[in-house]
Parts: structure tokens; sequence; C-alpha cells
């Protein structure tokens, strides 16, 4: 899977993936800016500005609008929100890319910001964040990283909360998408059925008088952590939940494949480690995963469980086991079990790019945020370089018991019982 990176003249910056078989294509536009770039007074305002774009522009004046225009083209479409990027992308036929890129850039480029559509959506996000925190398997994200990242706005809830989005006024979107939203800090991503021509055409057309701006900063994350964490939310619920994991490595981490492949053998497929451990011998949990955040400067490893009220020391103490013991060769890595996770990623990936809103996803992330980005062909060739011993000195740096962190929701009081076990 080949593409083409072109940088208008404005200086914004448009990749191609073209896939010529393809009777559809999907076009992303990227702002590098998320929750991390947010003053604290303004924490959920990227998320916000988000939404905005789907209540009007210039052209298509109202949501009703907007949405009417992308259902009539049969389109598939929506946006996203990270602590450190904001995308845009429509999905249609690729004889209709002409007006997909019309309606992003009418929409994100000329957000009406109606103050009256202001005071509506604070409604709705209020509501969104109420979901978020009455979802346990969602919250245990925002507690882990409100642990894990303390005093930073990485550990801030993305969408912010309720007090800071009633503050909101219009100028201060206006600000912000003035600050972020401009050809240096933006990427557009178009794959599917197009070449690499029409894809630079049309950014040209629909965005290259968008004018550049100077780079903005964030606030980079200080690790000071010296001994176990633990971050309890007490709360009466019929399964309990917790992450347990370390700080981890950035985006670009020259051992990532390596740290890739650890958590695959830990807790990713039902035949990972901790799954068989922890739910197949055990029957302590129905849902378990190990999954690795990056980002531009740190990173997060960890491991998600829903378990048995009365089990979760249980299920913490054999999770522990798990990590430790391999990382002490207790629990030997095999050859058969490398091969295994290698084609279990590689498949997985392949799989996934067979949709053109992951294709862009791949090579948007790493146009954002890496100096070389390489094909899902040469990211498989990385895999398998991996060797056991690569694995071996990833746990070794990641899995240290100072460096260990806790978060737990569920109905429990006394603290101590979890200090206890990450003592030990």
């Amino acid at each position: 899977m080949q593409y083409n990176l072109t940088t208008l003249k404005n200086k914004l910056r448009v990749l191609t993936v073209p896939l010529p078989s393809l009777e559809s294509a999907c076009v992303s536009v990227w702002v590098k800016a998320g929750s991390r770039n947010e003053a604290e007074k303004i924490s959920g305002l990227s998320h916000f500005l988000e939404h905005m774009a789907f209540k009007g522009g210039k052209k298509y004046r109202t949501s009703q609008e907007t949405s009417y225009i992308l259902d009539a083209l049969g389109a598939e479409y929506n946006a996203g929100t990270s602590s450190e990027w904001t995308n845009f992308f429509i999905k249609a036929r690729s004889e209709k890319l002409d007006n997909a890129f019309e309606i992003l850039a009418d929409m994100i480029l000329n957000a009406r910001l109606d103050e009256k559509e202001i005071e509506k959506e604070k409604g709705v996000i209020i509501e969104e964040i109420a979901m978020h925190e009455d979802t346990p398997m969602w919250n245990i994200n925002d507690i882990f990283n409100e642990l894990i990242f303390p005093d930073s706005p990485l550990g801030r809830d993305i969408a912010g909360i309720p007090d800071t989005v009633r503050s909101f006024k219009r100028n201060d979107f206006i600000k912000y998408r003035r600050l972020h939203y401009h050809p240096g800090n933006m990427l557009i991503t178009v794959s599917g059925g197009v070449a690499e021509k029409e894809s630079i055409n049309l950014s040209e057309k629909y965005f290259g008088d968008l004018k550049n701006g100077r780079k903005p900063d964030f606030e980079r994350f200080i690790p000071k952590q010296g001994k176990p964490a633990l971050k309890l939310k007490s709360k009466k619920t019929e399964q309990a939940h917790f992450i347990l994991g370390f700080l981890g490595n950035p985006r670009d981490y020259k051992k990532r494949y390596a740290e890739g492949l650890l958590s695959a053998i830990l807790g990713k497929g039902m035949s990972s480690r901790l799954f068989e451990e922890i739910r197949q011998k055990r029957g302590l949990a129905y849902s378990i995963h190990t999954s690795v955040s990056r980002y531009i400067d740190t990173g997060t490893f960890e491991t998600y469980e829903g378990v048995k009220v009365n089990k979760i020391k249980d299920a913490i103490k054999a999770t522990l086991d798990q990590f430790y013991g391999l990382k002490d060769k207790k629990f030997a890595i095999t050859k058969e079990e490398l091969a295994k996770v290698k084609e279990y990623v590689k498949g997985r990936t392949a799989l996934a790019l067979e949709d053109t809103v992951s294709v862009n996803d791949f090579f948007g992330e790493r146009a954002l945020f890496l100096d070389k980005i390489r094909t899902p062909e040469e990211e498989f060739e990385n895999i398998d370089k991996v060797t056991i011993d690569d694995i071996y000195e990833v746990a070794k740096d990641l899995f240290v018991p100072d460096k260990l962190n806790l978060a737990i929701i569920g109905p429990y009081k006394d603290e101590e019982q979890f200090v206890k076990i990450l003592s030990k």
C-alpha cells in the first residue's frame, strides 16, 4: 500500500493513498491539536469545537442542512478528538469526492459558531460527560489517566468538565481556531478510488486560501512517580473495573514494535496469556485486554479488566504475576508464541486497512507525529524483526514495581487492601 505526500503552496500537506479497485473514497482533515493543547480553564474546547463544525457553516447554514446534504450523498461521516489531534472525515462514492471536500471545508473553516447553538450544545456535551461517567468501562480510562498523568493536560477528560463547558463563549472558539486551524498545523488524507492529482486539486480548491500561522506549543509531561500509585472511585456497581498499568513510551520509541508484541502476548485475543489465566482458567472476568497508548513525549502500557466484585484482589494479583513472571522469564516466551502474536498483529492490521477510514487513520497519525511514514508492508517487516530478547528488554524497562499504577471503580471504601497488594 503506497502513498503520495504533497505540500501545497500554503504549506498544507496532502497525503493520498490510491486504491483503484475501490468505488468509494474517504477524505479526512486533521488538526494537530487536542485536549493537551488546552489551558485548564478551557478544558474541553477542542472537543466542543469539533461538535460545532456540524452546526452549520457559510453554505450549509444549519445542522439540518449539513446532515441532509451528507445523507443525500449516502455518505459516512464523523469526527473525533483525542489528546493530541482532532479529525473530521467523509466517506462517499468516488465521483462525489468534490462534494465531500466542499462540505468539509465549509464545516471546518466556515463554522458559524452561532451563540444560540453554542448554548444548546453545552447541554448535549454535559450529558455526554454524564453518560461517560455513568459507564464504568469507559470512565475507568479517565480515572487511570488522572492517576498516571497528575497535574497534566493528559490527565484531564477530553470532553472537559461541566464548569468549563458552561463557561465557553463564541470568542473562545474563534481564538482557538485561529491558533490551531492553519496549514502548518493541519493535514489532509485521502484514500480509495482517487488519483493523486484529483486529491491535490481538490485540496487546493477548497483549502488553498487558508493562511498559515505559527506553530502552537503544548505542556510537556515530566514524570515524577517514585512509588506505586492508586486511585479508587468508590461507586455502587455490579462489577468492579480496574486498569493496572505503567508509564510507557512515546510515539517514536525505537522498541515500539517489541512493545506492541508484548501487549499482544499479554492481552490481545482469546489465546493471550491474561485472557487464558483470568477468564478461562479462573473465571474472574468477562472483559480483559491489554493496550499501549502513545503520545508525543510519553505513553502508557495498561491492562483493563471487568471482574467480580469479591474477586478483584485475586484478579489484580494474578495479573501482576503475569507481568512480573514474563519479565523474570518465569513464564518464558516461546518461538511459537512469538510467531503467533506477530501474525495476530499483522492480520488485525491488514483487516482494519480494508476500510478507507482506517487507512486514513493509519497514515494520518504517522504523518502528523513521526519523521518517517512507514507503509503497512514496512511495519510488518519491522514486526518480523523483533526477537524474544527484544520483548524481554522492553518488559524489564516497563514492569518496574515503583512505577505501577492501579485505578479502580467499584463498591469499595478501604483503599488499604489494594495498597498492600501494590506494595508487595
